[in-house]
């Protein structure tokens, strides 16, 4: 594994180069033209995971003893950027599948645990997801009312968990329950549950203003049993895993985010080249100029700052404010591009002939999932004040 630091050069590593320029052929071809229909009809991309398990995308950290790709952080987050630049849904779908499902398991999972619930959830047959919101509680990730008890070998699971992604697709899931009430956060842990399984039961799939392609629902547990040895990390550990494998999804949204912005970027630049007015493509005009200027800064700014919030966790070190701070700037630069690249647009901007209007719709989530822009705020701040302590 490479270790690098973001003032070593100032380009991208060549092996960086060419998964990116692999992976961006693949979401020029695969995705980018199927990307409006997934959308519209609701469709999880099924074929195009698969696909994409077979180019090691679904699992890159992972190391290759466990059937993973065996590259960085970095890799991964360049590798989700395209594919959302291709399809955010499609970016969403594999975030969740490398940072929440896969990254707590290789992080806190036995030996066993990481061969039954990793290797086959590498190859895009299986996709996994993360089960910490509740109807009752988004931000305040502390108070899961969901419980689990032991009773002889088996833990019985009680309670609901909301807006988990993939989970009409999922074939296992990261599941975070009260084990002790009176310990409050840190009487929390963490199961590792297949799907289905008896007791689970999964809600309507909700109907989303955006990453309409990939199915977001309830999971309903009703004295679901699982076996004694799912407990993943220790009895109480479960706020600690969910905290640390936020991080690393910040990472990873903040990337979705980029390739929101910049499908978005692209579209606006080739839109207003080719649209003429007052006899000349508007990009000749200042208001446009100024327009692409500010969108196109918004971008590479928030592209560095989640670099470098991967090569920190690529070379081991705190990354927690590094990763609220790439969250917080690239799906705030997403949601201004996508406005912007509307109104370069026009009224051709609003239509769903072109995609300006789907990359607003995809572009709202990343400032909600994975942690709100009001809660990385909060946790920017935290750190910062730490520092000067």
């Amino acid at each position: 594994r490479r270790l690098h630091t973001v003032y070593q050069s100032a380009e991208l590593p060549e092996t960086h180069q060419m998964l990116r320029e692999t992976v961006r052929d693949f979401a020029e071809k695969e995705l980018m033209p199927l990307a409006a229909q997934l959308d519209k009809e609701h469709r999880f991309p099924a074929e195009q995971v698969k696909k994409m398990g077979s180019l090691g995308l679904l699992a890159m950290d992972v190391p290759e003893k466990y059937k993973g790709a065996g590259l960085d952080y970095l890799a991964y987050s360049i590798a989700v950027e395209e594919i959302s630049r291709g399809c955010a849904s499609t970016g969403v779908i594999v975030s969740v599948n490398n940072s929440l499902y896969l990254g707590p398991i290789l992080k806190f999972g036995s030996e066993e645990q990481k061969h039954k619930w990793i290797a086959p959830f590498t190859s895009g047959e299986k996709i996994g997801c993360f089960a910490l919101s509740e109807p009752g509680n988004g931000s305040d990730a502390g108070a899961a009312s969901t419980v689990a008890r032991l009773d002889g070998d088996e833990w019985v699971l009680n309670g609901t968990k909301a807006w988990i992604t993939n989970a009409w697709d999922a074939s296992a899931t990261v599941v975070f329950a009260t084990t002790d009430k009176s310990l409050k956060h840190k009487g929390i842990s963490a199961f590792l549950v297949p799907m289905p399984t008896p007791g689970l039961s999964l809600g309507k799939k909700e109907d989303k203003l955006g990453i309409r392609a990939s199915s977001t629902a309830n999971l309903i547990f009703e004295d679901c049993r699982i076996p004694k040895a799912n407990l993943l990390g220790q009895p109480g550990m479960g706020f600690k895993i969910a905290m640390q494998t936020l991080d690393g999804g910040r990472i990873g949204i903040a990337s979705q985010a980029l390739g929101i912005a910049q499908a978005a970027l692209d579209c606006a630049v080739d839109y207003a080249e080719k649209r003429m007015a007052f006899g000349s493509p508007i990009t000749k005009l200042q208001a446009v100029q100024f327009k692409l200027a500010d969108m196109a800064v918004a971008l590479e700014g928030a592209r560095l700052l989640t670099w470098r919030a991967a090569m920190l966790k690529d070379n081991g070190k705190p990354f927690t404010k590094e990763a609220a701070m790439a969250k917080l700037a690239a799906s705030e630069a997403a949601t201004a591009i996508a406005h912007q690249a509307i109104q370069i647009l026009g009224g051709m901007g609003y239509v769903t002939e072109m995609p300006a209007e789907r990359h607003y719709r995809d572009a709202r989530i990343t400032e909600i999932y994975e942690g709100t822009s009001e809660i990385q705020r909060l946790v920017i701040a935290g750190q910062l004040l730490k520092a000067y302590r």
